[in-house]
């Protein structure tokens, strides 16, 4: 049974739900490429997918638009997969739960994914629908653009006539993207060795946390699950003497972690002390936080003697040392447009295997050599403690075009249909345009989106309203692009 059936634009959230009906997280998206390689079989349109799953849909120009130049619209089909903790939504295999509540669409316990399958719904309503009028369209569809825009690096544009793309992967009705930070994704390997234990084992939590996407919600001093764990263990370091089993959190680089747990062993004449200092700790960020996370608490449960596998002192150390020490969050905002961050990181992923710690970031800049400096600094911390530094996924920064023929045609639509103008910005989160003007010289683009909340949380929202409000912009705006 159809949950968004009712809402309009009808044909915009039918593929909505489709597309939410298929799990479709980072690194496993074969399944809603292949949807959308179906829908180009079924409409008669011409198609491409390549080894990355990304998926190119063509379509002539409507009757009176055949001279106008192609007119690309853009969208990522990967999701950031978040939850809660009892959510029993198995990212790889299960539906999203979708709800309507008001004027929002959410999903049940996780991430919607309005980021941005939104965008792909909106793209493939306009190819299906045979009365609008439009130039030729090159609808790209593109993979892994959560992990570092990947989908996007690999596509061959060669076959691109387009140069003029409208890029929906914003999140704020009105506002007109036109810049953006370049990225990269930072991963700080430590060796580990393990040894077996016999004490009191405490597991412990940093929870509660509101989280968020690490670009256009760094600047709100959202508390880092990770870094706070960080602080804790460097603390009971210098207070007794304790080893840890187990630590973990985050799923994602690019999302700031709402949730970091542990599992900790200390000597039985050490136990009272460390409930002290977790307690302790649970009122210091309680006060800290108050104003950004009010909902944050160090939760520990007290599990009695037990013989367990642990780091030795030395690699817990080393990790403690790390954690601690690392930078995150805003390092730089920038003095030529204000209220922008110029840098930033984000340690988004903690996780314990065999072999290492993996502690991986997600760091950005609009200033390409700050972006490389936040690099070797990870690499120089980490490469002290005997550990090794990897980077992927880097991707350029998007400059500001200072004649774009597409801005002025989508800025005078704008101001036509709602008799008011549009901010035009530049963000601090990256976007594929960035990818896409450097392999394709003389593109002009902007990102436009409808009103999206909490994205990369499982409080993510996407407006009803909103949505049917820029649906209707984007088919004007095409209309206008003669």
């Amino acid at each position: 049974m159809s949950r968004l059936g009712d809402l309009e634009p009808r044909e915009v959230f039918r593929y909505f739900e489709d597309i939410c009906g298929i799990p479709h997280g980072s690194g496993n998206t074969k399944a809603v490429s292949d949807y959308c390689m179906k829908f180009a079989k079924e409409h008669g349109l011409a198609a491409v997918q390549d080894e990355a799953w990304n998926v190119v849909i063509k379509k002539e120009a409507s009757s009176g638009y055949e001279g106008a130049p192609t007119v690309i619209i853009q969208g990522h089909l990967d999701m950031v997969c978040e939850k809660d903790g009892d959510s029993p939504v198995d990212f790889q295999k299960d539906s999203l739960k979708l709800a309507v509540d008001g004027d929002f669409v959410y999903a049940e316990g996780t991430t919607l994914g309005g980021d941005d399958g939104i965008a792909v719904a909106m793209a493939l309503a306009v190819l299906a629908d045979d009365s609008l009028r439009h130039p030729p369209l090159e609808c790209i569809f593109t993979t892994d653009e959560e992990i570092g825009l990947l989908g996007a690096g690999e596509l061959d544009t060669s076959s691109l006539k387009g140069r003029r793309m409208i890029n929906i992967d914003s999140e704020e009705e009105g506002i007109f993207t036109v810049s953006c930070a370049g990225g990269m994704r930072s991963e700080c390997i430590l060796p580990v060795s393990w040894q077996e234990v016999e004490g009191v084992r405490f597991r412990v939590a940093v929870e509660g946390l509101l989280g968020g996407h690490s670009g256009t919600e760094i600047h709100k001093e959202h508390g880092n699950s990770n870094i706070l764990m960080g602080r804790i263990l460097a603390d009971l370091d210098q207070k007794l003497d304790f080893l840890i089993g187990e630590l973990q959190g985050g799923l994602m680089d690019n999302a700031i972690p709402r949730k970091t747990e542990a599992l900790l062993y200390v000597k039985n004449e050490d136990a009272d002390t460390m409930q002290e200092v977790l307690t302790f700790w649970n009122e210091v960020y309680k006060n800290e936080l108050r104003a950004s996370d009010p909902g944050v608490k160090v939760s520990f449960i007290r599990e009695g003697v037990h013989t367990g596998k642990t780091l030795t002192p030395k690699s817990a150390s080393l990790l403690t040392y790390l954690l601690h020490m690392v930078p995150n969050g805003v390092i730089k905002n920038s003095v030529e447009i204000e209220g922008l961050v110029q840098t930033s990181l984000n340690l988004g992923i903690l996780k314990l295997d065999e072999e290492a710690a993996h502690v991986i970031f997600s760091v950005r800049s609009s200033v390409e050599t700050e972006k490389h400096e936040m690099g070797n600094r990870l690499k120089h911390c980490v490469e002290f403690l005997g550990g090794i530094y990897e980077e992927s996924g880097s991707y350029p920064g998007w400059e500001y075009k200072k004649d774009s023929r597409l801005r002025e045609t989508m800025v005078n639509v704008y101001q036509k249909m709602y008799q008011k103008e549009p901010k035009v910005v530049a963000i601090h989160a990256g976007l594929e345009c960035g990818i896409f003007s450097g392999k394709m010289e003389g593109l002009d683009c902007v990102s436009i989106g409808p009103n999206l909340y909490d994205i990369h949380s499982p409080k993510e929202r996407l407006s009803i309203v909103s949505t049917k409000r820029v649906y209707e912009f984007l088919v004007e705006v095409l209309k206008e692009l003669r």
